[in-house]
Protein backbone atom coordinates (compact mmCIF):
# COMPACT_ATOMS: atom_id res chain seq x y z
CA UNK A 1 0.00 0.00 0.00
CA UNK A 2 1.23 3.43 -0.51
CA UNK A 3 1.84 5.76 2.12
CA UNK A 4 0.42 8.59 1.86
CA UNK A 5 0.15 11.64 4.21
CA UNK A 6 -2.39 14.91 5.14
CA UNK A 7 -1.31 18.11 3.42
CA UNK A 8 -2.43 21.65 3.71
CA UNK A 9 -4.64 21.50 6.64
CA UNK A 10 -5.20 25.29 6.82
CA UNK A 11 -6.63 25.34 3.10
CA UNK A 12 -9.15 22.63 4.33
CA UNK A 13 -10.31 24.74 7.12
CA UNK A 14 -10.90 27.60 4.77
CA UNK A 15 -12.26 25.54 2.12
CA UNK A 16 -14.46 24.34 4.34
CA UNK A 17 -16.72 27.14 4.50
CA UNK A 18 -16.62 27.90 0.78
CA UNK A 19 -20.55 27.96 -0.99
CA UNK A 20 -18.71 25.85 -3.74
CA UNK A 21 -15.95 23.52 -1.96
CA UNK A 22 -17.38 23.53 1.40
CA UNK A 23 -19.88 20.26 1.21
CA UNK A 24 -17.01 18.37 -0.85
CA UNK A 25 -14.56 19.09 1.77
CA UNK A 26 -16.84 17.98 3.99
CA UNK A 27 -17.24 14.47 2.50
CA UNK A 28 -13.64 13.74 1.64
CA UNK A 29 -12.44 14.93 4.92
CA UNK A 30 -8.34 16.04 4.61
CA UNK A 31 -6.36 16.31 1.50
CA UNK A 32 -4.17 13.51 1.34
CA UNK A 33 -1.30 12.88 -1.28
CA UNK A 34 1.93 10.60 -1.93
CA UNK A 35 4.50 10.47 1.15
CA UNK A 36 6.77 10.78 -1.07
CA UNK A 37 10.64 11.97 -0.33
CA UNK A 38 12.20 10.29 -3.43
CA UNK A 39 15.00 11.55 -5.29
CA UNK A 40 13.88 14.18 -7.56
CA UNK A 41 15.69 12.70 -10.34
CA UNK A 42 14.15 9.69 -10.24
CA UNK A 43 10.52 11.14 -9.69
CA UNK A 44 10.86 13.08 -12.74
CA UNK A 45 12.42 10.40 -14.71
CA UNK A 46 9.14 8.10 -13.84
CA UNK A 47 6.97 11.71 -14.59
CA UNK A 48 7.96 11.80 -18.29
CA UNK A 49 7.31 7.49 -18.98
CA UNK A 50 3.96 8.11 -17.42
CA UNK A 51 2.88 11.23 -19.59
CA UNK A 52 0.43 10.30 -22.49
CA UNK A 53 0.26 6.26 -21.11
CA UNK A 54 -2.39 4.56 -19.42
CA UNK A 55 -1.58 4.03 -16.08
CA UNK A 56 -1.05 -0.02 -16.07
CA UNK A 57 0.92 0.32 -19.59
CA UNK A 58 3.54 3.42 -17.91
CA UNK A 59 3.89 0.71 -15.33
CA UNK A 60 5.06 -1.86 -17.11
CA UNK A 61 7.84 0.01 -18.96
CA UNK A 62 8.60 1.94 -15.84
CA UNK A 63 9.91 -1.08 -14.26
CA UNK A 64 11.23 -2.64 -17.45
CA UNK A 65 12.90 0.59 -17.38
CA UNK A 66 14.49 0.23 -13.61
CA UNK A 67 15.15 -3.25 -14.17
CA UNK A 68 17.58 -2.28 -17.77
CA UNK A 69 19.16 0.41 -15.06
CA UNK A 70 19.70 -2.68 -12.50
CA UNK A 71 17.58 -0.94 -9.96
CA UNK A 72 19.74 2.24 -9.77
CA UNK A 73 17.46 4.86 -11.26
CA UNK A 74 20.52 7.56 -11.21
CA UNK A 75 21.63 9.93 -13.88
CA UNK A 76 25.16 8.21 -14.16
CA UNK A 77 23.18 4.92 -14.31
CA UNK A 78 21.29 6.24 -17.40
CA UNK A 79 23.74 8.27 -19.14
CA UNK A 80 26.17 4.79 -19.04
CA UNK A 81 23.38 2.23 -19.96
CA UNK A 82 23.31 1.80 -23.60
CA UNK A 83 19.98 3.08 -25.42
CA UNK A 84 19.32 -0.20 -27.45
CA UNK A 85 18.29 -1.55 -23.83
CA UNK A 86 16.40 1.54 -22.70
CA UNK A 87 14.27 1.13 -25.89
CA UNK A 88 13.91 -2.26 -25.27
CA UNK A 89 12.34 -1.34 -21.83
CA UNK A 90 9.51 0.32 -23.87
CA UNK A 91 10.87 3.79 -23.88
CA UNK A 92 9.83 5.96 -26.98
CA UNK A 93 12.42 7.62 -28.88
CA UNK A 94 11.21 11.12 -27.34
CA UNK A 95 10.86 9.72 -23.93
CA UNK A 96 14.01 8.42 -24.21
CA UNK A 97 15.38 11.82 -25.16
CA UNK A 98 14.04 13.20 -22.38
CA UNK A 99 15.17 11.28 -19.85
CA UNK A 100 18.65 11.42 -21.16
CA UNK A 101 18.62 15.22 -21.30
CA UNK A 102 17.64 15.09 -17.88
CA UNK A 103 20.44 13.08 -16.99
CA UNK A 104 22.81 15.01 -18.88
CA UNK A 105 21.67 18.48 -17.82
CA UNK A 106 21.95 17.22 -14.04
CA UNK A 107 25.29 15.38 -14.47
CA UNK A 108 26.36 19.07 -16.56
CA UNK A 109 25.03 21.17 -13.38
CA UNK A 110 22.94 23.06 -16.13
CA UNK A 111 19.26 21.58 -14.46
CA UNK A 112 20.62 21.46 -10.45
CA UNK A 113 18.08 18.98 -8.88
CA UNK A 114 19.60 18.69 -5.18
CA UNK A 115 18.43 21.80 -4.16
CA UNK A 116 15.12 22.11 -5.56
CA UNK A 117 13.30 22.04 -1.91
CA UNK A 118 15.22 25.13 -1.05
CA UNK A 119 13.71 26.89 -4.18
CA UNK A 120 10.49 28.94 -4.64
CA UNK A 121 7.80 27.93 -6.95
CA UNK A 122 9.11 29.91 -9.57
CA UNK A 123 13.18 29.03 -10.23
CA UNK A 124 11.72 25.18 -9.88
CA UNK A 125 9.50 25.74 -13.26
CA UNK A 126 12.24 27.66 -14.47
CA UNK A 127 14.31 24.94 -13.91
CA UNK A 128 12.42 22.08 -14.84
CA UNK A 129 10.82 23.37 -18.02
CA UNK A 130 14.42 23.75 -19.71
CA UNK A 131 14.35 19.82 -19.75
CA UNK A 132 13.51 18.28 -22.89
CA UNK A 133 10.26 16.66 -22.25
CA UNK A 134 9.15 18.67 -19.33
CA UNK A 135 6.57 21.31 -19.87
CA UNK A 136 4.90 23.40 -17.40
CA UNK A 137 2.24 20.59 -16.55
CA UNK A 138 4.86 17.75 -15.05
CA UNK A 139 6.81 20.85 -12.88
CA UNK A 140 3.55 22.03 -11.63
CA UNK A 141 2.77 18.42 -10.54
CA UNK A 142 6.50 18.24 -9.36
CA UNK A 143 5.66 20.69 -7.36
CA UNK A 144 2.34 19.83 -5.62
CA UNK A 145 2.93 15.91 -5.41
CA UNK A 146 6.56 15.88 -4.67
CA UNK A 147 7.16 19.06 -2.80
CA UNK A 148 4.21 19.38 -1.25
CA UNK A 149 3.66 23.18 -2.96
CA UNK A 150 0.38 24.69 -1.77
CA UNK A 151 -0.05 27.77 -4.18
CA UNK A 152 -0.09 25.79 -7.52
CA UNK A 153 -2.91 26.24 -9.75
CA UNK A 154 -2.39 24.03 -12.79
CA UNK A 155 -4.86 25.76 -14.92
CA UNK A 156 -3.67 23.45 -18.48
CA UNK A 157 -4.94 20.64 -16.61
CA UNK A 158 -7.98 19.67 -18.40
CA UNK A 159 -8.97 17.45 -15.39
CA UNK A 160 -8.97 20.66 -13.40
CA UNK A 161 -10.75 22.28 -15.44
CA UNK A 162 -13.72 19.72 -16.01
CA UNK A 163 -13.72 19.69 -12.04
CA UNK A 164 -14.06 23.33 -11.91
CA UNK A 165 -16.89 23.40 -14.43
CA UNK A 166 -18.86 20.42 -12.38
CA UNK A 167 -18.95 22.25 -9.32
CA UNK A 168 -19.78 25.58 -10.69
CA UNK A 169 -23.13 24.25 -12.76
CA UNK A 170 -21.05 25.34 -15.90
CA UNK A 171 -21.67 23.62 -19.48
CA UNK A 172 -18.67 23.62 -20.52
CA UNK A 173 -14.92 23.79 -18.64
CA UNK A 174 -13.34 27.11 -18.81
CA UNK A 175 -10.43 28.15 -21.29
CA UNK A 176 -7.36 28.05 -19.16
CA UNK A 177 -7.01 31.89 -19.26
CA UNK A 178 -10.28 32.19 -17.59
CA UNK A 179 -9.71 29.43 -14.70
CA UNK A 180 -6.53 31.96 -13.99
CA UNK A 181 -8.48 34.69 -12.74
CA UNK A 182 -11.19 32.64 -11.32
CA UNK A 183 -8.53 30.85 -8.87
CA UNK A 184 -7.11 34.38 -7.71
CA UNK A 185 -9.51 34.40 -4.67
CA UNK A 186 -7.86 31.14 -3.58
CA UNK A 187 -4.64 32.54 -3.03
CA UNK A 188 -2.37 30.44 -1.92
CA UNK A 189 -4.24 27.80 -1.44
CA UNK A 190 -5.34 27.25 -4.67
CA UNK A 191 -3.44 23.60 -4.70
CA UNK A 192 -6.27 22.30 -2.56
CA UNK A 193 -8.67 23.85 -4.76
CA UNK A 194 -7.23 21.45 -7.62
CA UNK A 195 -7.41 18.90 -5.66
CA UNK A 196 -10.70 18.91 -4.95
CA UNK A 197 -11.60 19.55 -8.59
CA UNK A 198 -9.75 16.21 -9.32
CA UNK A 199 -11.44 14.48 -6.73
CA UNK A 200 -15.27 15.69 -7.75
CA UNK A 201 -14.53 14.10 -10.98
CA UNK A 202 -13.95 11.19 -9.31
CA UNK A 203 -17.02 11.34 -7.04
CA UNK A 204 -18.65 11.92 -10.54
CA UNK A 205 -17.42 9.05 -12.21
CA UNK A 206 -18.23 6.69 -9.60
CA UNK A 207 -22.14 7.34 -9.09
Amino acid sequence: MIATKAVWPTARRRLRSDGVFGPLVQRLGPIRVHDSDEDPFVYLARAIIYQQLAGAAAGAIHGRFVEALAGRVTADAVLRTPESELRAAGLSRAKLAAIRDLAAKAIGGEVRLDDLADQGDDEVLDRLVCVRGIGPWTAQMFLMFRLHRRDVWPVGDLGVRNGWALLHGLEEAPAAKELESCGEPYRPWRSAVAWYCWRALDEASAE
